[in-house]
């Protein structure tokens, strides 16, 4: 039989995390987890991560595994998920993915891109160039060099960000030119599942969890990390806004208005991305459980 892997995408706070649970349960087997920012077990609430009672409701692969100091790619997670997953395959025929990461997703069903080598002194100029300047003129240079990597990578990650940057600069083309390699032939088939919604819902449902977020006591995270801050793990929403608040920059006020508003704009950006797999079996985040199970049936 065809070992299949069922890829659930789709922008925060749609849902995804409750469905890899019940098809987990209904298909009688495990979860991978996709979303980088949940690999690092000092971040539980501004993450979204799952619950104590959600893991224990199936068994999860790549949650909190990691620490914010340890460093670690997109390429060392294709190589662990894709072993993960050689050894899941033995036993069971089915596994479920799950995460709003398109790239650490994407490493796993396609395989990485070649890009060309860059001179590491553009690296070091575009670093500096962010302490001294700010994280808004490298933005407006990828913007100029690569709008179609402006408008779907996570801009707002410095290191994302400067890595676009760089292969523009060092390669004299677009980055998002790179983004068209063949396929890696994986010994397994992918059936992508989306969850999507109109975009007042999504928007409303974000501000929802940052409320949420906020009454579960994120701020008491944020500022138990505040002098980790530095770190590239950290440098991410819900987590930058509040320690600009907790270095007296910021309003609190302002601080949850900024977090709110930054993650719409990633929802935006996650959806721009999972939009250009047309193979993507896209549901409404309303749509009943057995409906999606009838449909990955009838694709496997």
């Amino acid at each position: 039989m065809t070992k299949v892997l069922i890829s659930i995408v789709g922008p925060t706070a749609i849902g995804k995390t409750a469905l890899s649970i019940k098809l987990a349960q209904h298909f009688d087997t495990e979860i991978i987890s996709a979303d980088s920012r949940q690999f690092y077990k000092e971040m539980q609430i501004g993450t979204a991560a799952p619950t104590p009672s959600e893991l224990a409701s199936a068994q999860h692969h790549f949650i909190h595994h990691k620490t914010i100091e340890d460093i670690y790619s997109v390429g060392d997670f294709e190589k662990e998920a894709l072993k993960t997953l050689e050894t899941l395959f033995k036993t069971n025929d089915i596994v479920i993915m799950v995460g709003g990461s398109g790239l650490y997703a994407d490493a796993v069903t396609k395989g990485l891109d070649e890009f060309p080598n860059i001179d590491p002194n553009i690296r070091v100029s575009l670093n500096e160039e962010l302490k001294s300047k700010g994280i808004e003129s490298l933005q407006e240079q990828l913007k100029t060099l690569d709008p179609k990597s402006y408008e779907s990578i996570a801009i707002d990650n410095p290191h994302r960000l400067i890595r676009a940057l760089e292969v523009c600069i060092g390669s004299k083309q677009p980055y998002s030119s790179f983004l068209t390699s063949t396929r890696k032939t994986r010994p397994f088939k992918t059936i992508t599942i989306g969850l999507t919604a109109e975009r007042e819902i999504i928007y409303d449902r974000i501000n929802k969890r940052v409320d949420q977020m906020m009454a579960e006591g994120l701020l008491s995270e944020v500022k138990g990390l505040q002098s980790k801050q530095h770190l590239n793990a950290l440098n991410t929403v819900g987590y930058k806004e509040l320690f600009k608040f907790l270095d007296q920059q910021w309003t609190l006020d302002f601080a949850i208005s900024e977090i709110k508003k930054n993650t719409r704009r990633f929802a935006k950006r996650q959806l721009t991305w999972f939009k250009k797999n047309t193979d993507t079996f896209w549901f409404d985040y309303t749509t009943k459980t057995e409906v999606i199970i009838s449909a990955i049936t009838n694709s496997k």
